[in-house]
């Protein structure tokens, strides 16, 4: 879940080249990328190897979003959950193929090497005659998606911290070396501790110190080591699940219709992988090889959505938490899975900022005299920061958070974007009915999902707020 391509962006708030992590930790090669159709790199062996892209599209499209997928399932049912995460996953898939397509044929017209996904929409629109005049704001519009994107992870990953901390340190004087199964409650809270809004808190100026990295090649260290142990917390997960499955037999198949905007929301927060894709290609070594990347890729990436979707669900069942770590035992092999997954989210968040922060604050910083430029630049990122630890503060509910951001920002640009772009690219080489109407429909679910995941999300938030403060009222006056 990472966003998309690179260079400099200075002097323009909504610029013509837009970051993604990929370029602190893996940089552009030298020279140019590809010559027009029969792209390849030139000098051999600069760009990214197939293995290599392969471990960076897995990377962008495994975060905090899979750890949700089973409340997810939990909302849509025990079988319509498992179906529907295939169909979106196949979905997904193809609307990054059509990115891709779009960017290549788009490329060759405007006899550009690559593409970013904001300047494909925007050549795309310059395609039709009667939108050129406002094609730049639809690389406007994708880059302003992309920031609220990255910025939504960011407070994802501040109720993530906290949640999961909170649990760890409450649980701490009951921490056993036994993991049996507790059906009623997974982490008993032995010691109450402060809200979790407080911990979130107390992580702020941790992760402004993260933020202030001036170069995050820095972190590339501590990013294989993140990455190392959330796979490993990962298969501790799996192995727990898989060991505990009760059986289903009592678990609804099809979840409530009213639910089921939940469950888009959070499954196309975890597939929005999509603003990878360009950045990824554009650094291949062999571009032509990246279709069979992305298909082998996302294929892993479908599998373990539903596998651990699926499996977790059946294990917790109607007790399942907005994160599956939450629903863990309080032993202390579970307790380290979570906080170690708690780094790994850590250094990961330096990496989803670096995207909204390489986007807003250069312009700024232009505007300032050089003596003024550094203490500008860390004076936006600690504001920015703040912004989303706000946020995070005004809506302290991990699921409702990824339900929310998933629907807002992610729907556009996983769904809604990639079929219009196709219809505006092959404007004039002319689509048939049928691929015109089966983008109509891609960008109508898309819309749809939108709509009602973002309304009922609201209403839940609102009314989980409502209820928290009753709670409270209740016990003041009982006091």
């Amino acid at each position: 879940m990472m966003a998309s391509s690179d260079v400099d962006i200075r002097g323009s708030l909504f610029s013509d080249q837009n970051p993604s992590e990929m370029d602190a930790l893996c940089p552009s090669p030298p020279g140019p990328s590809r010559p027009q159709r029969h792209y390849e790199r030139i000098g051999g062996r600069t760009g990214t190897s197939f293995c290599q892209t392969l471990i960076h599209l897995l990377k962008g499209n495994i975060g905090t979003g899979l750890l949700g997928l089973p409340l997810a399932v939990k909302n849509a049912g025990l079988v319509l959950g498992p179906v529907s995460l295939l169909c979106m996953g196949i979905i997904a898939v193809h609307c990054m193929r059509l990115l891709v397509s779009c960017s290549h044929h788009l490329s060759v017209k405007v006899n550009r090497p690559s593409l970013t996904y904001g300047e494909a929409v925007q050549y795309g629109m310059e395609n039709v005659s009667w939108l050129r005049r406002h094609s730049q704001w639809g690389k406007r519009t994708v880059n302003l998606f992309l920031i609220i994107t990255q910025l939504g992870f960011c407070c994802v990953y501040f109720v993530f911290l906290s949640d999961n901390v909170k649990q760890v340190v409450e649980a701490a004087n009951a921490t056993t070396f036994s993991c049996q199964m507790n059906h009623t409650n997974q982490t008993q809270t032995l010691v109450p501790s402060f809200d979790s809004r407080l911990y979130m808190l107390c992580f702020l100026p941790a992760i402004i110190l993260l933020v202030f990295t001036p170069n995050l090649k820095y972190l590339a260290p501590l990013s294989l080591v993140a990455n190392l142990v959330m796979t490993a917390s990962l298969i501790l997960i799996y192995f727990y699940s898989l060991t505990n499955i009760t059986y289903p037999f009592n678990l609804p198949k099809v979840g409530r219709a009213k639910d089921y905007p939940l469950f888009f929301g959070t499954a196309i927060f975890a597939f929005e992988g999509i603003g990878v894709v360009l950045p990824l290609e554009n650094k291949m070594q062999r571009p032509q090889s990246f279709t069979l990347v992305l298909y082998m890729g996302m294929g892993i990436v479908t599998f373990l959505y539903i596998s651990l979707g699926t499996i977790g669900y059946m294990c917790f069942g109607e007790q399942i938490g907005g994160s599956i770590t939450l629903n863990l035992p309080n032993c202390w092999t579970y307790q380290a899975v979570k906080l170690l997954y708690c780094f790994g989210i850590f250094i990961t968040f330096a990496l989803q900022f670096y995207v909204p922060a390489e986007i807003l604050i250069p312009p700024v910083v232009a505007r300032v005299s050089e003596r003024w430029e550094t203490a500008v630049d860390l004076l936006l990122r600690t504001v920015l920061v703040i912004f989303t630890c706000a946020l995070a503060v005004l809506i302290p509910e991990l699921d409702l958070v990824i339900s929310l951001v998933g629907s807002v920002s992610s729907s556009f640009l996983a769904l809604i974007f990639p079929p219009i772009l196709q219809i505006l690219a092959f404007h004039e080489e002319g689509l048939s009915p049928l691929v015109t109407a089966k983008n109509i429909v891609i960008s109508l679910v898309g819309l749809v999902g939108f709509l009602t995941g973002t309304y009922i999300a609201i209403v839940e938030i609102v009314n989980r707020n409502a209820q928290k403060h009753e709670e409270t009222f209740s016990s003041y006056l009982v006091q």
